[in-house]
């Protein structure tokens, strides 16, 4: 083997050696340092073109207070609307319930201007004109002894600017042992007895009973229509008692 020197030599190279770690070192911070350039020129991108993290951020966070505010005004019309429209619900039954009455009442109106024109109707023509009149006086046997029932209608003609007031008088015909009497209901005691009062302004159905010893013999009753204040029968009529 021959050696060479001078210039002819061949050349020879002479490098630094690094270890290992050293290396691996170097590395990670260029990774590290280009991971964090990365990132500042995509976060200077976005604040370029007008997207910023941190406004967003707030901006969402505002959207979400106006958010609950919105719920909670929302609840809170929810809740008078819920009460207004139970208040309408009791105003609509009231409205209903009082329309019903109204028209119950209109019913009864008319129906008392239809038995007014039938019984008118049932006046004789030349006593029209009377203030009082007795329709219907009708006296018969009960079922207990000595008990009787009677019905008559009292009708108040002319201008029946106000109503009447007054009361019933009955006077009966009797026959007691072999001699003709008289009975008079209500009796002065009696006289303030309700079942003979009378107040009415069109017309007014009477019915009742009276009672009189069984021994005795009812032959007649006459009826008389008392105004208060007065003294004077404004109507009379009798019934025979068979």
């Amino acid at each position: 083997m021959q050696l060479r020197f001078g210039i002819s030599a061949p050349k020879m190279t002479v490098r630094t050696h690094l270890a290992w770690y050293w290396r691996w070192l170097g590395t990670m911070v260029m990774i590290a340092v280009s991971l964090a350039l990365a990132a500042w020129m995509y976060d200077a991108g976005r604040r370029f073109a007008g997207f910023d993290r941190t406004e967003l951020e707030i901006e969402v966070s505002k959207l979400k207070d106006s958010l609950s505010d919105v719920k909670s005004e929302a609840a809170r019309l929810r809740s008078i609307a819920s009460a207004s429209e139970s208040r309408l619900k009791i105003e609509q039954a009231a409205q209903q319930q009082l329309a019903g009455q109204v028209k119950a009442l209109e019913d009864e109106n008319n129906r008392l201007r239809e038995d007014l024109a039938f019984f008118d109707t049932l006046i004789p023509a030349e006593r029209r004109g009377d203030k009082v009149s007795i329709l219907g006086f009708k006296v018969d046997r009960d079922v207990l002894p000595g008990e009787y029932r009677y019905r008559l209608l009292v009708l108040q003609g002319g201008k029946r600017d106000r109503p009447f007031a007054g009361s019933l008088q009955l006077i009966i015909e009797v026959q007691r042992d072999g001699r003709n009497d008289m009975i008079l209901m209500p009796n002065p005691a009696d006289a303030g007895s309700a079942a003979f009062k009378l107040s009415f302004k069109y017309f007014h159905c009477v019915e009742g009973t009276f009672r009189v010893p069984a021994e005795v013999k009812v032959r007649a009753v006459q009826v008389r229509v008392m105004e208060s204040g007065s003294g004077e029968a404004r109507a009379v009529q009798n019934a025979v008692i068979s």
